[in-house]
């Protein structure tokens, strides 16, 4: 299978050589890896030549959007600007984020899992931060959701999802589409990615509303959208961010923001919600 690696980074250049160095040491290598340098003011740019210049199958492409560390349509506007320049001969398409270290076989082994069913459509592993000298599961999200960072689609599914939103939720709308679209969403827990950056490190504090503001682009409806934000604050340990989901969520209906998904797919989606939740409690 051909893969082919788009990676946005922004002043990443103590980070992205880690990523690159265990991508360019694979079992099997990308055969294309874009990295996007989206207005970085530090030496990333730099870093990545350097590695350019002994692997020929790594480019780089230079754009210059907002300083501002947002979720959302910053990074997809970087990850479609390198998208434009490679061809549509591949297989997967990933999208890698800057702050990772992946294990030798990662492709490989996401190889496998898409040759082993063709009906899976995204596959990742699972995502680990270091705390007190170790490195544990980032229990932001469930283990069997494909987390933001390492996404993988095959070729038929991102274009059966219609590619990625440009907006504060992307990373939870693909999977959901991706169902709708009845492709399967893997993970295989035994892939471990150390994440060098924790989620939402770097975010500005005016980024606090984008995630119930997400819940309402998703048609979650306001019953779901309280459970969800329940359940995100508390596996976060910040009981505040309810609030904030919740004013972010009223503030999206109040503007009357676009909608992420059609009237159908929103359906889907809250009775996908609703059955996940009853199997919990149950």
């Amino acid at each position: 299978m051909k893969i082919y690696v788009v990676i946005p980074a922004h002043n990443e250049e103590h980070l992205v050589h880690k990523t690159l160095a265990s991508l360019v040491t694979q079992t099997v290598v990308p055969n294309k890896i874009v990295v996007v340098n989206d207005n970085s003011t530090d030496q990333t740019e730099a870093t990545v030549r350097d590695y350019i210049t002994n692997h020929p199958y790594i480019s780089l492409v230079n754009i210059n959007s907002s300083s501002d560390h947002i979720p959302g349509s910053k990074v997809i506007n970087a990850f479609y600007q390198g998208y434009k320049t490679v061809d549509h001969n591949y297989d997967v398409i990933c999208k890698f984020d800057a702050d990772l270290i992946f294990p030798n076989n990662y492709i490989e082994t996401i190889i496998k899992i898409f040759e082993s069913d063709s009906n899976i459509g995204m596959a990742s592993g699972i995502l680990h931060i270091q705390k007190n000298n170790s490195w544990v599961y980032e229990n932001i999200a469930n283990k069997d959701h494909i987390r933001g960072p390492i996404k993988a689609y095959r070729k038929e599914c991102f274009q059966a999802i219609g590619g990625l939103k440009k907006s504060i939720g992307w990373d939870t709308t693909d999977v959901l589409l991706s169902q709708y679209h009845n492709w399967k969403t893997v993970t295989d827990t035994n892939l471990i990615v150390k994440h060098l950056k924790p989620t939402g490190k770097a975010y500005h504090n005016s980024t606090k509303y984008l995630q119930g503001m997400a819940m309402y682009k998703m048609r979650y409806g306001i019953t779901i959208t309280i459970i969800a934000a329940l359940k995100l604050a508390l596996l976060k340990k910040q009981p505040r961010l309810i609030k904030d989901y919740l004013i972010g969520f009223f503030k999206a209906k109040r503007a009357q923001q676009p909608f992420l998904v059609s009237k159908s797919e929103g359906e889907f989606i809250r009775k996908l919600r609703w059955k996940k939740i009853k199997k919990k409690l149950l």
